[in-house]
């Protein structure tokens, strides 16, 4: 069975300005440039994939700062501002997208960073590992200081859930802001890592984790109970 992988990050309302939703993505694209290859170079989405190589996106706050004025809600000001980005992969399955909103602060909407991970090629290879989806949640966690972001396999979250709403299921790799509480011990081969004074980074396992392997979903639902009683699983406040 194949299987898709994405990263996501979210948190409640928090009004930012452009400028400073701006510094986030700054950091966070600087952080990713420098952990793999994939994450080097980013264009702004087009009608094609021709269109999109001719919209190269600097990564520098001014850039983006520009770049993300341009998504604002020009209905709804407390629905902040949205930023798209593509890394223009040759290949298909190569290829990894980011959609995010910065700065909203409306009560029917949650801000949100999202990539989609790539599903073949070298790139899945280097990225769909443990070790480089910690340093991926690691940089959303320290760029946008989300209430909660995970990298998981899709195909598992949509197999424990069919409403699968931020924040209540198990993933790969899973991060808890601090004021969200405090991470129980766990069972191996879980690994549990700090995020400076930010919260607590989870990795479930070092291989990669599959919806296919019943010892990896059996660990996940090992780990949900504990984190239930632990009141840590429970849908973002916006």
């Amino acid at each position: 069975m194949s299987e898709s992988y994405y990263a996501g990050a979210y948190w409640g309302a928090r009004a930012e300005s452009a400028e400073q939703c701006a510094a986030r993505a700054e950091i966070f694209l600087s952080t990713l440039a420098s952990a793999d290859a994939s994450f080097s170079h980013w264009f702004r989405q087009g009608k094609s994939r021709k269109d999109a190589l001719k919209h190269p996106i600097e990564i520098s706050r001014a850039a983006l700062e520009q770049i993300i004025r341009r998504g604002k809600d020009r209905v709804v000001e407390e629905l902040g501002f949205r930023f798209s980005a593509w890394n223009g992969a040759s290949a298909d399955d190569e290829a990894v997208s980011i959609d995010a909103t910065c700065g909203g602060h409306s009560k029917r909407v949650g801000n949100f960073c999202f990539l989609q991970l790539p599903h073949g090629g070298p790139s899945a290879e280097r990225l769909l590992t443990a070790r480089s989806l910690e340093v991926l949640v690691r940089a959303m966690a320290m760029a946008w200081e989300p209430d909660s972001a995970v990298a998981t396999s899709a195909t598992h979250r949509d197999t424990v859930t069919s409403t699968p709403k931020p924040g209540t299921f198990v993933g790969w790799v899973t991060y808890f802001a601090r004021h969200l509480g405090e991470v129980p011990p766990l069972p191996a081969p879980v690994r549990i890592e700090p995020v400076e004074d930010k919260g607590t980074l989870v990795v479930l396992t070092p291989e990669r984790f599959t919806a296919s392997n019943p010892a990896h979903v059996a660990l996940a639902e090992q780990v949900r109970e504990l984190w239930v009683r632990a009141g840590l699983l429970k849908p973002l406040q916006r």
